[in-house]
């Protein structure tokens, strides 16, 4: 990561406040994909890591993991759900318009002020975001965590890159940690 890339100040943010860590000692990989586990352990971090007590449901969960805690604290409290066929997905990609929804999800957890909502037409592809998600989505629009890519799409099931959701929680935090 190089103070000339979109994402620094970011990315910045995100490690500096031990909200993210690399996939290695010395690469955080900003192009690549978010999983529901990072995801999730983002937001535990963002929380504070609060104690958690008992197991997963999930049988793709293990005790221990690095993301155990961070899964069975957010689906206790509502911010994620598993996909069925008792599976949390922890490698799944997380694509954007799902980033979205756990985001607004998270909001409401924390008890964030409510904000107008973004208009999902003014995106060329903004027809294109899934009905389970429209709402989370021009939530994320309203609340400035989310712009649009550089060439004007909205990209809702594009894998969010970790770039991209080290920008949203800066912007998230921005918006709703100072009030929460």
């Amino acid at each position: 990561v190089s103070e000339s890339q979109w994402f620094y100040d970011d990315v910045y943010f995100a490690v500096s406040n031990g909200l993210f860590n690399g996939i290695d000692e010395v690469t955080f990989a900003p192009g690549a994909s978010m999983t529901r586990a990072m995801l999730v352990t983002v937001l535990y971090r963002l929380e504070g890591q609060p104690a958690v007590y008992g197991g997963s449901a999930f049988a793709d969960v293990a005790a221990g993991q690095w993301y155990t805690d961070a899964v069975i604290w957010a689906t206790r409290n509502g911010i994620v759900n598993g996909l069925g066929n008792g599976k949390f997905g922890t490698n799944d990609n997380v694509t954007r318009e799902q980033l979205a929804t756990i985001l607004c999800a998270y909001a409401k957890y924390i008890k964030a002020s409510e904000v107008t909502a973004g208009d999902l037409a003014s995106f060329p592809d903004g027809d294109s975001v899934h009905e389970y998600a429209k709402e989370a989505v021009a939530w994320a629009i309203g609340a400035g965590l989310i712009s649009g890519r550089a060439d004007g799409t909205i990209a809702p099931a594009a894998n969010a890159t970790r770039a991209e959701v080290a920008q949203m929680i800066t912007n998230f935090s921005g918006a709703f940690m100072a009030a929460a």
